[in-house]
């Protein structure tokens, strides 16, 4: 069980970079990128070339988080829900629905930490800090 939450958080963590990329990506003014680009920032060079193509980048980022979403969804409503049946089993008027209520348990605290992990927070970081963190991400973006 430890094994399929941690990666569950890791497909959080990285549902939040996706997320993040395409904050900061949507965020960062142009005028600064170029600036920082022939000042010979090679990151800054790709946020260009990125921002010049958006169509590519936000469906590369868009089907990133829908798989994600995906995958997280199934890992914890197939493994982790599993995991925390037995103890909602012992709560008697719980016990007949124990599976039901297992799995909304589960997506219930993924949800959540989907969109503040995942979601909110790496949006406001990009929105705060969105040229360098374009820069950042533009690089493993363009693959």
């Amino acid at each position: 069980m430890v094994i399929e939450f941690l990666l569950v958080f890791l497909l959080i963590i990285v549902n939040g970079v996706f997320a993040m990329s395409e904050a900061a990506m949507i965020s960062a003014r142009r005028a600064r990128l170029q600036q920082r680009a022939e000042e010979g920032d090679a990151g800054a060079k790709a946020a260009l070339a990125l921002a010049n193509e958006p169509n590519r980048f936000l469906s590369t980022v868009q089907i990133g988080i829908s798989l994600i979403g995906i995958l997280s969804g199934a890992i914890g409503g197939s493994t982790l829900s599993a995991a925390i049946q037995p103890f909602i089993e012992k709560i008697p008027f719980l016990a007949p629905r124990s599976a039901a209520v297992s799995v909304v348990i589960v997506v219930l605290v993924i949800t959540y930490l989907s969109l503040v992990v995942g979601e909110l927070v790496p949006k406001r970081l990009a929105i705060n800090n969105a040229e360098t963190i374009a820069a950042l991400v533009a690089p493993p973006m363009q693959m």
